[in-house]
């Protein structure tokens, strides 16, 4: 029953966090949280039943809680990690004495005592924004949680199966409402007073809905060639193969096209070029190297087919877009030389975790109209707000998922079909981190969350049974 109640809350915020314009509002990122947090606490309460349950049997309550233990230690490195990440953060939060702050943060004590109200203050925060790095800090608590949460389920693998197929058809309504709203002139998001200039779906921004796109399309692909894997292992031969495709496998490869002709007509240059990349590696990992094959024809069929019917419809407002290129990267670059120039000041500890909009105007050398929200650099932005301690405690917890990750995945038959899912995963990540060098994306709570779940499946699918602990 705990179980299935735990289903239910993924599947509502899987549906819910992108509708609600990608959970940029206080109410929806709370409510995402809030969720990210019941799931928890049934899951601990499924725990101690459990364990009641088994001590009731065994009468041993070594063996009761031999599972949580096991996955622990096999996890220990990932939770030493991103334990020193969020203490990072709780400092950076901490009242400190003016000695110790002026030791680890000269730029900080600095400027507390030139520009405060309170001088002659007793203690002072490495923070600029105490409040705006709480909010931040909850963000990744919440999902650190959700991390170690699916790492820890109890369910089996062939159980996720149906929450990727509704991250799969949320990508595919996303695209369909925004390409509806776009084309018949409507340009409207849901009930915002906001007209749109290009497919956003309910996201109010091209790239943020073509980041979540990028992980969606990819994961989407794996899910398509493992039913094809399952369903060449019934029938042998091409001809029988072809000849058993049925509505789900041909629905499932429209909804692909359908993606990608949403992420096309966002006409974010970054996200399409992304995209390219995207199906470049995936044409090479899903090739039937068996068979002599150096590129995947499926994955080009797919992308080849989508490409023909975007054409059709018209991609001159696409195209024209990147002919101002120069113009794009000129404004980025003098972001993040104002970007640098903040971590320059605070190297070490950085200046709060999310106080760039707080901090930014400081250090900004060019006259520009409006509020400045973000770096257009993920990356850089968290390199200026958390120091070279905390990028690089990211930076190795980053590494060590991904090379285990990859790893595992490559360690799986080539007839297993959780290998293409973990490929199509592992992607759908790449993507993202690569479309984050110039957007911001990793910091959308929506698709944080979805990064999150899908770097914490990919992960599950990647290892042992053993390693998962499943019977």
């Amino acid at each position: 029953m705990i179980n299935t109640i735990i289903k239910f809350i993924l599947i509502f915020l899987l549906i819910f966090t992108p509708i609600a314009f990608g959970s940029m509002e206080l109410w929806a990122f709370s409510l995402m949280e809030l969720g990210i947090l019941l799931v928890i606490i049934l899951f601990a309460i499924d725990k101690i039943i459990i364990s009641f349950r088994n001590n009731a049997i065994t009468h041993s309550p070594i063996n009761a809680s031999t599972h949580l233990r096991n996955n622990a230690s096999t996890h220990l490195p990932i939770y030493a990690v991103l334990s020193l990440f969020l203490l990072l953060i709780l400092l950076q939060m901490l009242p400190l004495p003016p000695g110790i702050v002026k030791v680890l943060s000269p730029k900080t004590f600095f400027l507390r005592n030139t520009l405060s109200f309170e001088p002659s203050a007793l203690s002072f925060r490495l923070s600029f924004v105490p409040f705006a790095t709480k909010i931040e800090f909850l963000k990744w608590l919440t999902l650190s949680g959700l991390f170690f949460f699916l790492l820890n389920w109890r369910n089996s693998n062939k159980d996720v199966i149906p929450l990727i197929i509704i991250i799969m058809f949320v990508g595919i309504a996303e695209s369909l409402y925004g390409m509806l709203e776009f084309f018949s002139g409507h340009r409207y998001i849901l009930n915002l007073d906001m007209k749109i200039s290009s497919v956003t779906g309910t996201f109010i921004n091209r790239n943020y809905f073509a980041g979540y796109l990028l992980m969606v399309i990819p994961l989407s692909v794996g899910y398509f060639f493992s039913r094809e894997v399952f369903q060449r292992s019934r029938f042998m031969g091409w001809r029988h193969w072809l000849s058993s495709l049925d509505g789900k496998t041909l629905l499932i490869s429209f909804g692909i096209i359908v993606m990608i002709l949403g992420l096309l007509f966002s006409a974010s240059r970054m996200g399409i070029v992304s995209l390219l990349l995207s199906f470049s590696l995936m044409g090479f990992l899903f090739r039937k190297s068996q068979r002599g094959q150096r590129f995947s024809k499926t994955t080009a069929l797919i992308f080849g087919l989508a490409l023909l019917w975007a054409v059709w419809i018209g991609l001159d407002a696409v195209i024209s877009r990147f002919f101002a290129v120069s113009e794009g990267f000129e404004e980025r670059w003098r972001f993040w030389v104002n970007t640098f120039q903040i971590f320059k000041d605070f190297p070490l500890f950085g200046s709060g975790l999310g106080t760039f909009v707080h901090i930014f105007p400081m250090f900004r050398s060019f006259h520009i109209r409006g509020l400045v929200t973000h770096a257009e650099n993920d990356f850089l932005q968290l390199l200026s707000e958390v120091g070279l301690i905390g990028t690089g405690l990211l930076l190795i917890l980053f590494l060590f998922l991904f090379f285990r990750v990859v790893s595992g995945v490559r360690s799986l038959s080539q007839r297993d079909p959780q290998k293409y899912i973990g490929l199509g995963g592992v992607v759908g990540i790449l993507a993202l981190m690569f479309h984050s060098l110039v957007e911001r994306n990793i910091q959308i709570p929506a698709n944080a969350f979805l990064f999150t779940f899908i770097f914490a499946l990919i992960l599950r699918f990647s290892l042992s049974k053993k390693e998962r602990g499943v019977a």
